[in-house]
């Protein structure tokens, strides 16, 4: 009788003991994505998924929770179990920014969230539509100087890399020009390409078959190298404007206080997943980069950018709508 009680009691404290690196994925694990379906940041988390479901056995569900630029979800992913079962797949917005736009203290990344890797890095492009007589970064800057607020740029939203961007070229270089906010980026190229605005900050994926079809002008991108994509399109950096490297990251996080063994294995498989070729050519398809980061990297990472971007939303006094 006493051995059968012993049993039990092993068995019982096996169930209640935190998950190790070694049992864990025991089950189905959530990968939670603050945009809806279709975009970039869900693509990333899917091909992922996939990945990781093939390498560690279990199925990583997506679950997307869009609305208040992220941080909806940004919210229920902070209040998980640090047990290693709900995981957040996340970008510059919704980690950094939103709570900030939204003067809602909500949750804090750098208390709440571990950073375990970047996933994705990707750029924007500059470009303007064919009217504007702008052929070169410093003829735009030329015409924006001589006709302030005439230039009207699409936002896909207050707050996104894109905006910011924006805000940040303007304080910089002095210049002055409308911002037209709209709700993602589809819209707001949709009036790019009928000419009611004049140009963009936008993700590559998106534009690049307007830019090869020449319905847009690309005069600059915001990557460290240039682009295979479009060789012949300076970086801000080859111009001289280094400051101007906003990109769009895509990274995995887990809820802070989740147990090491789940976070290396976590990112050891990640890591793997990101130097499989076929992969790295889905995330070039979609105008980014495949890119690792070790933990340490990416929280330094996320500290310089919140360092850099936060100032230019309190400066420009960007709010949500």
């Amino acid at each position: 009788m006493r051995s059968i009680w012993i049993a039990i009691a092993a068995a019982t404290a096996m169930l209640a003991a935190p998950a190790s690196g070694q049992q864990w994925p025991a089950r189905n694990v959530k990968l939670i994505v603050p945009y809806p379906a279709g975009g970039n940041v869900d693509s990333a988390a899917r091909i992922i998924a996939d990945k990781l479901q093939e390498k560690l056995g279990q199925p990583f569900v997506i679950e997307n929770k869009a609305g208040a630029g992220g941080m909806i979800a940004g919210e229920a992913f902070a209040k998980s179990a640090p047990d290693g079962y709900t995981l957040f797949v996340g970008a510059n917005g919704p980690v950094l920014f939103a709570t900030e736009i939204n003067k809602r203290d909500a949750y804090d990344w750098k208390k709440d969230f571990l950073p375990i890797s970047t996933i994705s890095m990707t750029p924007l492009v500059l470009e303007v539509h064919p009217s504007v007589q702008a052929n070169t970064f410093k003829e735009f800057i030329d015409l924006a100087k001589r006709e302030p607020g005439k230039l009207t740029m699409a936002s896909p939203g207050p707050g996104t890399t894109n905006h910011l961007l924006s805000e940040l070229m303007q304080s910089s270089l002095d210049l002055q020009w409308v911002t037209a906010h709209y709700r993602g980026n589809a819209p707001a190229i949709n009036d790019l390409l009928g000419g009611q605005v004049q140009f963009a900050f936008d993700q590559l994926t998106v534009s690049l078959q307007h830019i090869k079809a020449g319905l847009f002008r690309a005069l600059a991108v915001t990557s460290p190298h240039r682009l295979k994509s479009l060789p012949d399109v300076p970086t801000f950096a080859e111009l001289g404007y280094k400051d101007f490297d906003g990109q769009t990251f895509t990274g995995l996080f887990a809820p802070a206080g989740t147990p090491a063994p789940i976070v290396d294995k976590l990112h050891e498989t990640l890591v793997a997943i990101l130097k499989d070729p076929a992969v790295i050519d889905k995330f070039e398809k979609l105008g980014g980069e495949a890119t690792a980061m070790t933990p340490t990297e990416f929280k330094a990472y996320l500290e310089r950018e919140d360092a850099k971007w936060i100032p230019v939303v309190r400066k420009a006094n960007i709010r949500a709508d």
